[in-house]
């Protein structure tokens, strides 16, 4: 059994995806090719946003955000501790301070409630993490927001594109949303890539010139910007992805619903994460809570069942970031990164290896 099933994925696809790639070997425009224009209008219609820039990677969505709002040296943004390193990163990257504020402890997204004590003279951004899958409280943080004035929104979308909150996508719920299309992800390709989604002309003009350079015109540099690309290749794969992508997002949904009602059922010692009402999570990852994880984990590891953890210790505790952020207690972030452990999954997971999942998870918290 897999952790993550792509080659399952690839098998249903192969059609589609090798005449997509043989398209971009035939017409040989590898960089800015047709292919990109055709994918940034599909992703900007799928989400309902007017505007949509691929980039080379999630961390490059995130990192071409803050610089197309001028977040620098002297500027604040709030994020969660309880994340991948790319979204505190890219803060201390661009010379701003992250600030962190800690999670609910039954989605593990960023706590709204938490957040105006965090809000000062220097906030200029917050950016909620979508986590495993399952958008934050994206209107309660978009209204905080508004009510402190110049703060935007950057949904980190990473793990949760294909989402719905209260009937509307992942990626669109606030003034900018970023999202990765790392080969694991919901919608993944076959290297890295990413995207960034706004409504505003303005910001989408800065993020498409900051992505080449900085490049308003050919060997024109008006801003600074990066090598921030999305190859042709990666985006002639998704554009054959997106083929059967609302068919994958159901059926992650349906796969999370089973994973509950069985683990529920099967006497497991297992927590689990809780999807608030107007929402879906496509489970990026399907994420439960153990004691003694490490046991458990070998356990399933002898019985042939794969896991994995995301994420082991929260960001500000990570030695980088020691003197770059307030050394402030996180307790539900720490408490969660003791405990959570993620199960085999993918839209090609079958019921049956849902049940050989659990059973080793019931077998494994039994010790």
């Amino acid at each position: 059994m897999d952790f993550i099933d792509l080659k399952s994925q690839y098998r249903a696809l192969r059609a589609g995806i090798n005449t997509r790639i043989q398209a971009v070997l035939d017409h040989g425009q590898y960089i800015l090719g047709p292919e990109v224009t055709e994918l940034e209008q599909r992703l900007a219609r799928y989400v309902n946003s007017a505007h949509c820039i691929s980039v080379a990677s999630g961390t490059d969505a995130l990192l071409i955000a803050l610089m197309a709002l001028g977040i620098g040296k002297g500027d604040e943004v709030i994020t969660s501790p309880f994340t991948f390193v790319a979204t505190a990163e890219v803060i201390a990257l661009v010379g701003a301070k992250p600030v962190f504020v800690d999670i609910e402890p039954d989605t593990a997204n960023l706590d709204a409630a938490l957040l105006e004590q965090a809000i000062t003279p220097h906030t200029r951004a917050i950016m909620p993490v979508s986590l495993y899958g399952q958008p934050c409280d994206m209107d309660e943080i978009s209204a905080i927001a508004a009510r402190h004035g110049n703060i935007v929104v950057i949904e980190d979308a990473a793990q949760s594109f294909g989402a719905l909150y209260h009937g509307r996508r992942s990626g669109a719920l606030s003034g900018i949303g970023c999202t990765s299309f790392f080969p694991s992800k919901p919608l993944g390709c076959y290297g890295d890539g990413g995207a960034i989604f706004t409504d505003d002309a303005e910001i989408a003009k800065a993020c498409t010139e900051i992505r080449v350079h900085g490049q308003s015109a050919r060997y024109l540099h008006t801003r600074i910007g990066i090598g921030g690309r999305m190859d042709t290749l990666q985006c002639a794969i998704l554009l054959a992805k997106m083929a059967r992508f609302d068919w994958e997002v159901s059926r992650r949904i349906e796969l999370g619903r089973i994973y509950a009602e069985r683990i529920a059922a099967s006497g497991a010692r297992a927590g689990l994460l809780a999807v608030r009402p107007g929402r879906t999570s496509v489970y990026a990852q399907y994420t439960v809570m153990v004691d003694d994880r490490d046991g458990v984990q070998e356990r399933m590891r002898a019985a042939g069942v794969p896991t994995a953890v995301h994420y082991p210790r929260p960001l500000h505790q990570q030695p980088a970031y020691q003197g770059l952020c307030d050394a402030k207690p996180m307790p539900v972030s720490e408490l969660l990164a003791r405990q959570v452990i993620s199960l085999p999954m993918s839209a090609d997971l079958t019921e049956s290896h849902v049940d050989a999942v659990v059973k080793a998870l019931a077998a494994a918290t039994r010790g």
